[in-house]
């Protein structure tokens, strides 16, 4: 009888992954706590909704200038260095919103929040290449990303729940103390990572690949958040949906992008730019029939499919470009601009014209991306 038996070395390497993958988790977590406590958090520092609404735009446009400016000012340093002193920093801003007074605190705790966000991504994405065996990258990448899924499944309701039990401070301590944790589990499982040789310039990170990844991540993540984030106001004025039945309809497009997310990482590991392509073929298909049909849950579940694959396709991408992890941090930064830009230019449909016509813009949007990644991803070999 044959038994295999996995080496020691592997075995730590891939409970750095899980670790990583925890942080990933807590980072985007962290991010979007204030969207269940909004008003409970208003109230408290007395301010208006909009007002605080702050807490939520803020660390996005941070964590995109901080992610380039991280990766260039750190690029000598060992990796594990700014891994540590952002988790480092997170546990801090999260501490600091616990304990904020008023307003400004807390914009202050969440500005390092952004830090912390961009900074961390950046690097944590781009680690499977460091960890394992270049067979299982695809694989690694998937769960350090898929980290960012579960957090919109699981984080930010969990998270809900602690605050209407014990405050809204309290979920904010919790995650500080998280962070604290995973700061201490950290620095015992990740192995030395020396900085990379070259790559470490704009010039050499600029490379025309790296463009045409850059702009099919500002279209895809564009139209996806234009409609994702009004799809509650969706739901409840197009498919007449109650609270229970709104519930149910994003747990249900949750766990489908957290499926989605994992099946995209071994053929994405082949061929990011094809998964990428029926990715955005599937957000395309699901917007336009939720805009003409409103029907929820079969379209949120093709809907989560093709979104959770997303994030795992365009890094692998990047990574096949060879822009290092400055390539690595232009992407988290174009994400989270696209992110703001998606939730922005929604609110003006929204407002302008009609609730369905978000839905036709992401649907527009994601057909976009698969023409644009078709025709101008197949000019370089190391695109696609």
């Amino acid at each position: 009888m044959t038994v295999n038996v996995v080496s020691p070395v592997i075995q730590a390497r891939w409970a750095a992954v899980a670790t990583v993958a925890m942080g990933t988790f807590t980072v985007v977590t962290s991010e979007m706590l204030p969207v269940g406590l909004l008003t409970s958090i208003a109230s408290a520092l007395n301010v208006s909704d909009g007002t605080a609404g702050l807490m939520v735009s803020l660390p996005g446009l941070v964590a995109a200038v901080s992610a380039p400016l991280i990766a260039l000012t750190t690029r000598r340093l060992d990796r594990r260095v700014p891994l540590l002193g952002l988790m480092a920093l997170l546990a801090v801003a999260n501490l600091a919103g616990a304990l904020a007074p008023g307003l400004p605190v807390m914009l202050a705790a969440r500005v390092l929040t952004g830090v912390s966000i961009g900074g961390f991504w950046a690097f944590a994405a781009g680690l499977g290449t460091r960890l394992v065996p270049e067979e299982a990258v695809g694989r690694a990448t998937s769960v350090i990303l898929g980290g960012v899924s579960v957090a919109s499944v699981l984080g930010v309701p969990a998270a809900t729940l602690v605050a209407s039990y014990a405050g809204w401070r309290t979920a904010f301590a919790a995650l500080g103390v998280l962070a604290l944790i995973l700061l201490a589990v950290l620095a015992a499982v990740l192995p030395p990572m020396p900085a990379e040789e070259g790559g470490d310039g704009f010039r050499g990170a600029l490379s025309g690949p790296l463009k045409v990844v850059l702009v099919t991540t500002v279209l895809i993540i564009t139209g996806h958040f234009a409609a994702y984030t009004y799809i509650r106001p969706f739901l409840e004025q197009a498919a007449h949906a109650g609270p229970g039945l709104v519930s149910t309809a994003l747990l249900v497009y949750g766990a489908a992008a957290v499926a989605g997310n994992f099946v995209a990482g071994a053929r994405a590991a082949r061929n990011p730019k094809r998964v990428l392509i029926t990715r955005a073929v599937l957000i395309a298909v699901a917007t336009a029939a939720l805009a003409l049909t409103g029907l929820p849950l079969v379209m949120l579940v093709v809907w989560g499919l093709g979104y959770g694959g997303v994030g795992v396709a365009l890094q692998l991408w990047i990574m096949r470009t060879g822009g290092g992890e400055l390539g690595t941090a232009l992407f988290v930064g174009a994400f989270n601009v696209s992110v703001a830009l998606g939730s922005l230019a929604g609110g003006r449909v929204v407002d302008g014209l009609s609730i369905s016509g978000v839905m036709w813009l992401g649907a527009v949007l994601a057909a976009l991306t698969a023409v644009f990644a078709g025709v101008w991803g197949r000019s370089s070999t190391t695109a696609s």
